[in-house]
């Protein structure tokens, strides 16, 4: 009997735009939105407003579908001549330009519907939020610096998160500092994640640090923005008033920060994946996790 060979089975519509969007990535940013958001509520002494960290978290989710989705569409033709990008899904063709369309202009319907329902300062400051998103695509095309436009665009989440909760910018300064930390943080490794397209990047004419100043440079400016980065957590740690439990959190974070800069270097950028992903989830679990027990038990 002759065996037939299976065909495997292609993925749907769905699925294929999930892994566009990259939906599980929402881990890096999404643990500093709660974490800004308990602080707030620890400081109205309110309790637990479920509903609102529920919105929270949609318009977190549907705000980062949006900005991967409409990255993606823009920068379509990029990734094309790029042999790391080249299997993406719209260039591959597992998902339409009108799919990405309709799942990018669906997250935008969801994140303004969330953004209402929190309160009106949110849904009035929604288009603020959602600027940065869109141009951050754009940014490699004339900045050498777009890494800190994305910086911009992550911050906007512990800041939002805080107004979802409070519904006034009084007493917001916690969250602005977290809001610059998360930022440069997500922006520091986004340096990191560019160094690995510099020669391509070179010769279509795609703007970035490490593309303007090598390699070696670049990785030395993602350290100081991580220097800062850990600066602005530990001040933000005194502002708040949080004690031991977040100082520990805080020592892991350096370790992994220390980890994900020592695995990466000039000559040997093979690890820049476990850097990005692995390190980066870490750090915002685990800050979260222990923000959370020290407001909870001290």
């Amino acid at each position: 009997m002759t065996a037939v060979a299976s065909v495997p089975e292609k993925p749907g519509k769905v699925k294929s735009f999930l892994r566009l969007v990259a939906i599980e990535h929402s881990v890096f940013a999404l643990p500093f939105a709660y974490l800004s958001a308990f602080v707030a509520l620890d400081r109205l002494d309110t309790g637990i407003h479920w509903i609102d960290l529920l919105l929270i978290t949609i318009a977190m989710v549907s705000g980062r579908t949006f900005a991967m989705a409409a990255n993606r569409l823009l920068d379509r033709r990029i990734d094309a001549l790029n042999p790391r990008t080249q299997n993406r899904e719209l260039v591959t063709g597992a998902v339409s330009p009108r799919t990405a369309w309709t799942g990018a202009a669906v997250s935008l319907v969801v994140m303004a519907v969330a953004a209402g329902l929190l309160n009106w300062l949110c849904l009035v400051l929604f288009p603020l939020a959602v600027i940065p998103l869109v141009i951050y695509p754009y940014g490699k095309r004339f900045t050498n610096y777009p890494h800190y436009i994305l910086a911009l665009a992550q911050a906007v989440a512990p800041v939002g998160a805080w107004l979802g909760i409070t519904g006034t910018f009084a007493g917001s300064g916690p969250a602005w500092l977290l809001g610059a930390a998360v930022g440069l943080w997500i922006g520091g490794f986004d340096i990191i994640y560019a160094c690995q397209d510099v020669e391509i990047d070179r010769k279509i004419g795609v703007h970035s640090t490490p593309a303007r100043w090598g390699v070696r440079n670049a990785l030395r400016i993602s350290t100081a923005t991580h220097i800062v980065t850990f600066a602005l957590f530990v001040w933000f740690g005194e502002l708040v008033g949080l004690g031991w439990l977040w100082w520990i959190g805080l020592a892991l974070t350096a370790a992994a920060f220390i980890y994900q800069h020592v695995v990466v270097a000039e000559n040997d950028l093979s690890k820049v994946n476990r850097a990005f992903f692995t390190a980066n989830g870490f750090v915002g679990i685990a800050l979260f996790l222990f923000a959370l027990l020290d407001l909870i038990l001290l």
